[in-house]
């Protein structure tokens, strides 16, 4: 039976929450306005969770995201997440996002295609939208056609996605303001 749990933990960008269950992290939730927001957008993806100290594979999730946020190389690809209530199409956009290196950026398109649904950006920006494992599903590392950012849904929107790329020394494009 899964109990399921989460942690606060403190990140370059503010404080962040991670939730686990017994097959793997299921939630990851950015900084908001406040603490008490985070941990209720963790307690809403991972209904049931209670605060606990994580297990040894997720302490070490932790401090990978940590040190990515902070632009120190960390290599979340081997992190067990459980997606098990994810809408298939969801997951096969998670997979190809997961496979992006730090540092480095993609299309919708280009994900949409690599997903096997070519033409289909506007879903992949939905699934990405409701990604609910940031930071270890790196949605952020997807751009528009054009290179702009495009949308982000976590709190801070565009602004967060552009702190996320500087911290792993991404190529961004400058904004104007």
């Amino acid at each position: 039976m899964d109990h399921p749990g989460y942690v606060l933990f403190d990140t370059t960008i503010g404080t962040c929450a991670v939730g686990w269950t017994s097959v793997g992290i299921a939630a990851v939730a950015l900084p908001e306005r406040a603490q008490s927001e985070t941990v209720a957008r963790v307690k809403r993806q991972l209904p049931g969770a209670v605060q606990s100290a994580p297990p040894a594979e997720v302490a070490a999730a932790i401090d990978a995201m940590v040190a990515l946020l902070a632009g120190r190389p960390a290599d979340l690809s081997a992190v067990e997440l459980d997606l098990r209530d994810v809408d298939p199409f969801h997951r096969r956009v998670y997979e190809v996002t997961r496979a992006i290196a730090a540092g480095e950026t993609t299309t919708y398109g280009a994900v949409a295609t690599a997903a096997g649904a070519p033409g289909a950006a506007q879903a992949v920006g939905q699934a990405l939208g409701a990604n609910p494992c940031p930071i270890v599903v790196p949605c952020h590392r997807v751009l528009a056609a054009d290179g702009s950012l495009g949308g982000f849904s976590a709190p801070g929107g565009a602004d967060t996605k552009r702190l996320m790329l500087l911290a792993e020394g991404a190529a961004v494009a400058p904004t104007l303001f």
